[in-house]
């Protein structure tokens, strides 16, 4: 990759026409073949003003400094540094840089809305470097000369087993951006959940479809250490549910069947989760007026050490938004009010105190704002027969249109 002119890219990225792009999508299997001369490392936070101030005349409408620093400070994976490969017994001299933005579920939901702010992030929307981004946004990006060849580098620093399922998103404001994304394997168009954004780029590297809710991640063949939650379609599923509980509750908490069985899982939504293809937890939910039960979360006791129970609870929660519900409600136990507290659920005055199958539990619920893609009347009609769960894809029923009205049973009638 070779550039006769500064190349740069800024908060929503501007690519120059001077950029000749390469030939593969990133990362590359060659890139020692042309980036031979040129090293890539995180930021030294010394050297970003110096650099800042270098490409501002390249990039007008850069973030400004103390932004750059601040999320640098909550996550020093998202800014690196371009140089050219010095003596070995000299440091290398910060001539360009690469800066990534990880987002979290919300951060990534606002950008796909359109109401992300990349030019003054806000933090609670970033990952701390040990969290495991919902995406990555390609935040700005200058580099003159042959020192464009750092650029895929820097990709490849996007490729650590926290970091290499997030689908990574762009926006270019020019052509040549566009042909550049392109040509590095972005596609045109940028989805998640409900929402759509035809003006960003995305390069998918999950999987799993870049729509796909929390509640609707697992497939067959999923890597062996993937964690994903999915809504229980079938009796094999139900099935899987039943083992989860028998095993947690019955056998480890001695709950009696009756009492764990209770005449409501027909009448509920159960969410799976897997690690890999194998089933290790789940939960239950009840819909009423004006809220959704969440309830009898179980994992298996083996792999309660990965957290799976977050996975389960944000799955469920978003679920319900989906569904338009704006209260949650649940029984916690109270060695548990903590847990449940983290994602949001509050004890509330005049809640009450519960005993039941030998454990004490107390009433929690939470609040929700009113998504604004949330499923209701005057939404288009077809999303209300897809399959649970899977209302941000096509159905059986929707793809049965193609066909031509026949009445077949009316018909045969009339004969």
């Amino acid at each position: 990759m070779t550039a006769h002119a500064p190349t740069p890219i800024r908060a929503t990225p501007t690519y120059p026409p001077a950029v000749h792009p390469a030939k593969h999508p990133l990362p590359a299997d060659n890139l020692e073949d042309f980036a031979r001369e040129v090293v890539v490392f995180t930021m030294p936070p010394g050297d970003v003003g110096r650099l800042m101030e270098r490409a501002e005349s390249d990039l007008p409408g850069l973030a400004s400094l103390a932004a750059a620093l601040r999320v640098m400070a909550h996550n020093p994976d998202s800014v690196w540094a371009i140089a050219r490969r010095s003596d070995p017994l000299k440091s290398a001299s910060a001539e360009g840089f690469v800066g990534f933005l990880m987002l979290n579920a919300e951060g990534l939901r606002r950008l796909v809305a359109g109401s992300f702010d990349a030019s003054d992030p806000d933090l609670d929307l970033l990952c701390r470097q040990n969290e495991r981004p919902a995406g990555i946004y390609l935040w700005a990006m200058w580099a003159r000369n042959n020192l464009v060849a750092g650029i895929p580098l820097a990709f490849e620093k996007m490729f650590t087993p926290l970091t290499r399922d997030a689908d990574i998103y762009a926006r270019a404001v020019t052509q040549d951006g566009k042909r550049l994304l392109e040509t590095m394997g972005f596609r045109p168009g940028a989805v998640f959940e409900n929402l759509s954004h035809p003006g960003l780029h995305s390069l998918p590297r999950s999987g799993v479809p870049a729509d796909a809710p929390l509640y609707d991640r697992y497939g067959q063949g999923r890597p062996d250490k993937a964690i994903s939650v999915t809504v229980a379609r079938s009796m094999e599923d139900l099935m899987r549910v039943v083992a989860i509980r028998s095993a947690v509750y019955i056998a480890e908490q001695e709950c009696p069947y009756l009492e764990e069985f209770d005449g409501n899982d027909f009448s509920s939504t159960h969410l799976l989760a897997y690690v890999g293809n194998e089933p290790v937890g789940c939960l239950r939910i009840r819909y009423f007026a004006d809220f959704a039960k969440i309830e009898r979360l179980a994992v298996r006791k083996e792999f309660r050490k990965m957290r799976i129970s977050p996975h389960l609870v944000e799955a469920a929660i978003e679920l319900c938004q989906a569904k338009g519900y704006q209260r949650l409600y649940g029984h916690a136990q109270k060695r548990l009010v903590k847990f449940w507290s983290q994602f949001g659920f509050r004890t509330f005055e005049g809640g009450q105190e519960l005993v039941f199958s030998d454990f004490d539990y107390v009433e929690m619920q939470m609040m929700t704002e009113r998504r604004p893609n949330a499923i209701t009347i005057g939404v288009d009609a077809y999303l209300t027969i897809r399959p649970e769960g899977q209302w941000h894809r096509p159905g059986v029923l929707e793809k049965s249109r193609a066909r031509p009205v026949t009445r077949p049973s009316i018909d045969r009638g009339a004969a």
